[in-house]
């Protein structure tokens, strides 16, 4: 059976009549077999904006607020039912209560401080609460009280924005006239310190951060409350959470439950504390009201988040450099990785834990590399990619004056080129220090060693004083997360790789195997690592801790702990490289503006900077797509009665008694369309990115409809250049949340707290 079959036989079952009739389907649309029905309470009015809505397509863009207010005339046109201006504000009332978790997105959804994200986004602090005994990252989490709510570890954090300046003139004024590329780099760095410092100024509860966008051409500052205790609340089975698993992942239909919660907590005085058992909910500013009627297709619909990365604005040089070589072997190595924690998953205890949890990390990241490549082959993106650059190379030559943005562009990927010279060898270095948690861990205490004696002002970024609380939070939390079998099958698997490269592209590999003479094969290698691991003291807290409080230069060369001497020899190779990269970001950093400079100009300035982990804003709608032009239409929605014809009680369709209970027992609530429906998951043109996991998806009003969670693997080569056709964002619908929380797991306390009135 296709994947769409039984999704287009309800859906049609389901069609609503009373409103305008449909309009013959638009060009760049696909026309769906059915509209979700209205929600309860009787026929809706006829929509004016419903034709213009279905006739859009979304062109892409990750926009920063400030950029919305261009778009102002589109989305009045779309049916926006609040002034353009609070999308533009990141402090207004609606993007006020969107939040980071560093690496995730969240948005807060009661005045005591709760947040809601993504089920796949609190796995750390899962695994931080587990036992072999207590299988939290398993069985999922509800505290019943307050006081029952578990602490997500010392690193976790919630970012909440207070203020965003602009500091382009600050960054950048004079840096031309520093004729040394190296020092006009560490002259950008020393600006950057200067005004975080000033910024966080006599305000410990404060954390600010400096972000460039369009490649060092615009730079902000912005400042955040930096809430440091973060707590589970409520967490569905995994069996809800993570239905589907690996693969349904970047797949469509999905019937995912993909939330959970957290809440926020501070200290007696309202400001941010550490863990404390007295400590008290925070009280936001802002709160998301949720919407638990939801949308129906071509509803108007918006995502607010934090987008990690994305590479549309870099040369197509740099697309074939990705195609050719950067991603096939980051999935070579993955899959590498996944065979490992594949056999270990197979286990027990908490290194089966960990396993998995690590596993469903790099089975996401291997999936989209792979879409991406994928698509930059197969789907004809670094085609299209090459186009839009001789589009923009036609533009520039036919302007004299414009000659300086295609010499810019020259100049770009003249660096790019020669920096692509020494890849090969940079890049096992690089992963062989990432590799293993010892040994990335043994190489900060260097690093904090060499910093140290320095004045405040004269480190290195993520070395002053303002980051030893998060530094010490990680140490502290290590050992919860580290695990000595996959921390050395990991480290093997990187000793073997650089084993393979010609001795001169890896002089440091001798003191890492301590091998002087013959050959570095799997005995050598082995016998390596039997020495590092036995003979280290880093996994103990109280020793990994003194170390990087303590250490000095010459304490460090007199320790015998073999990761430490490790760690010492590798370091001056390391800091070569960093100076050279250093020297070439300098470089650059006068270049890439003029080349930005142009391709605003030839795009009339309507151009979304890459993603880079600030609060960005996506508007679409909710609609299917074709995957393929021989393909059926996939509907936008998913029901809640399909989870038992896909479920086989072995992971990951192994949904849990109580929701298959909760199914057959038919009570649906307020939460079901007319025909006794749940919707589960819905679709919609998005645009999001690895980072938006947890996002708040909105309606016209501004409120909470659903939790941006995936992509589809058709539309993820959008990260280099968006495709409106095939480009769908997968959003957990909050009508599922709901009734998941009302009718399996009873969690009544926290619907109340939303605002909902629970009924089942």
């Amino acid at each position: 059976m296709k994947k769409t079959s039984y999704l287009a036989a309800l859906l049609a079952a389901s069609a609503c009549g009373g409103g305008s009739p449909k309009p013959a389907t638009p060009p760049g649309d696909v026309a769906t077999a059915s509209e979700t029905p209205a929600p309860a309470g009787g026929p809706v009015a006829a929509d004016p904006h419903l034709a213009a809505r279905q006739a859009y397509q979304d062109p892409g863009g990750m926009w920063m607020p400030r950029q919305i207010l261009d778009h102002a005339d589109t989305l009045k046109q779309l049916g926006l039912e609040i002034d353009p201006a609070q999308l533009a504000d990141p402090l207004s009332p609606v993007l006020g209560a969107i939040v980071s978790l560093g690496g995730c997105s969240a948005s807060f959804v009661s005045p005591d401080g709760l947040i809601v994200t993504n089920h796949h986004c609190v796995q750390g602090a899962l695994q931080y609460n587990s036992t072999p005994e207590q299988n939290l990252v398993e069985n999922g989490f509800l505290a019943r009280t307050r006081a029952e709510e578990k602490w997500a570890g010392p690193g976790s954090r919630v970012y909440v924005a207070q203020a965003i300046k602009d500091i382009t003139k600050d960054i950048r004024d004079g840096i031309a006239d520093i004729a040394d590329p190296k020092k006009r780099h560490d002259e950008i760095e020393k600006r950057e310190k200067a005004l975080i410092a000033g910024c966080e100024k006599d305000r410990p509860s404060v954390r600010c951060k400096t972000g460039q966008f369009f490649r060092g051409a615009e730079w902000q500052l912005v400042e955040y409350l930096e809430i440091k205790d973060l707590r589970l609340v409520y967490v569905p089975h995994r069996g809800i959470g993570n239905y589907g698993g690996e693969i349904d992942n970047w797949a469509w239909p999905r019937h995912t439950g993909d939330f959970s919660f957290y809440r926020a907590y501070v200290g007696k005085d309202g400001q941010p504390a550490d863990f404390a058992a007295d400590n008290v909910p925070f009280k936001p500013k802002h709160v998301l009201k949720l919407q638990p009627q939801g949308v129906a297709p071509h509803d108007l619909v918006f995502v607010a988040g934090y987008p990690g990365k994305t590479s549309r604005l870099e040369t197509a040089a740099e697309t074939r450099r990705a195609m050719e070589w950067t991603l096939p072997r980051f999935l070579q190595r993955s899959n590498e990785k996944m065979a490992i924690l594949a056999e270990l998953v197979k286990g027990t205890g908490e290194t089966a834990i960990k396993a998995g949890v690590a596993k469903q990390g790099v089975q996401n990241y291997l999936e989209k590399n792979q879409g991406i490549l994928d698509g930059l082959t197969k789907g004809g993106v670094a085609a299209k990619k090459d186009a839009l650059e001789a589009k923009f190379q036609e533009w520039a030559k036919a302007d004299p004056s414009r000659a300086k943005y295609t010499d810019a562009l020259a100049a770009i990927n003249a660096k790019l080129t020669e920096a692509w010279v020494t890849d090969e060898e940079d890049k096992e270095l690089s992963d062989l220090i990432e590799s293993s948690k010892l040994f990335a861990g043994s190489m900060a205490i260097v690093r904090w060693a060499e910093e140290r004696p320095k004045a405040d002002a004269d480190r290195k970024l993520g070395f002053q004083d303002r980051d030893w609380a998060l530094a010490e939070a990680g140490i502290k939390a290590f050992g919860k997360r580290y695990d000595r079998t996959i921390d050395r099958a990991y480290f093997r698997l990187a000793l073997k790789h650089a084993a393979e490269l010609p001795e001169a592209k890896r002089p440091w590999l001798r003191d890492v195997v301590g091998v002087k003479h013959g050959k570095i094969d799997d005995k050598a290698i082995d016998a390596a690592l039997d020495r590092l691991y036995g003979g280290t003291k880093l996994e103990d807290l109280a020793v990994r801790l003194d170390l990087f409080k303590n250490a000095t230069l010459k304490s460090l060369k007199a320790n015998k702990d073999p990761f430490l001497k490790l760690a010492m020899a590798v370091t001056p190779h390391a800091r070569k490289l960093e100076a050279r990269d250093d020297a070439r970001a300098g470089e650059l950093a006068l270049i890439w503006p003029v080349y930005i400079e142009g391709l605003l100009a030839s795009n009339g300035g309507k151009v979304a900077p890459d993603a880079n982990s600030t609060l960005r804003l996506s508007y679409g709608t909710v609609r299917g797509y074709r995957p393929r032009p021989d393909a059926e239409v996939y509907e936008p929605f998913t029901m809640v009665s399909q989870i038992p014809a896909k479920n086989t009680g072995k992971p990951p369709f192994d949904a849990p008694k109580a929701l298959l209970d909760a199914i057959k027992g038919g009570k649906w609530g307020p939460y079901a369309l007319p025909n006794g429906e749940v919707p589960v998951d819905l679709l919609s043109d998005l645009d999001i990115t690895n980072g938006n996991s947890g996002s708040a998806v909105l309606n016209g009003k501004g409120e909470l409809i659903g939790l941006a969670f995936d992509g589809n693997s058709e539309g993820l080569a959008s990260d280099v250049v968006f495709n409106p056709e095939n480009t769908r964002t997968i959003v957990a619908d909050v009508r599922y949340m709901l009734w998941v929380m009302d009718a399996v797991d009873q969690a009544d306390h926290l619907l109340t707290e939303m605002g909902i009135k629970p009924v089942l």
